[in-house]
């Protein structure tokens, strides 16, 4: 035998040998047991790691759920904001046109108040203008006394049928 083979059949006996010793000290099932040990870890993280995610997909169900929720009520309290605008403007309008209305008919009965007036005051001022006239187109042609009887029947006359 040469030198190599001798050293091969060595390190095969030293392999042997070596296995031997692992197997007696129970090396193999210490090593399965560390693997099983590390997969039931991993089994358990990737367990914890689902749960984790369903509750969070429940989680954001309900979240999902209470924006809707708030969106309806925010669409729903701008719905009635804006019925209770139109109400208060339609509420305003009518007051406006009312007011207007009434300050129309309070003008109204000013300026046929003024109007009354007017027609009173010319009434009054060709009364005095038709009787001063009317005397002195008397006074002219009639005597003093005469006149003076005439003008206090005509102005009476007038009088009379002006009131």
């Amino acid at each position: 035998m040469d030198a190599t083979s001798l050293a091969t059949l060595w390190a095969t006996i030293a392999l042997i040998i070596f296995l031997g010793v692992a197997v007696y000290i129970k090396v193999p099932g210490l090593i399965a047991k560390g693997l099983d040990a590390r997969a039931a870890k991993i089994s358990n993280e990737l367990e914890e790691a689902r749960r984790l995610r369903e509750e969070a997909q429940q989680l954001l169900g309900q979240y999902q759920k209470k924006r809707k929720e708030a969106e309806q009520e925010a669409a729903d309290i701008v719905a009635a904001a804006k019925r209770e605008a139109e109400l208060l403007a339609a509420e305003a309008h009518k007051k406006t046109e009312d007011y207007v209305t009434r300050r129309t008919a309070l003008a109204e009965q000013k300026i046929g108040q003024a109007e009354r007036e007017a027609v009173a005051e010319v009434r009054a001022s060709a009364v005095d203008v038709a009787v001063e006239a009317a005397r002195a187109l008397l006074a002219a042609k009639v005597d003093a006394k005469a006149g003076a009887d005439f003008f206090k029947s005509a102005l009476q006359e007038v009088k009379a049928k002006l009131n």
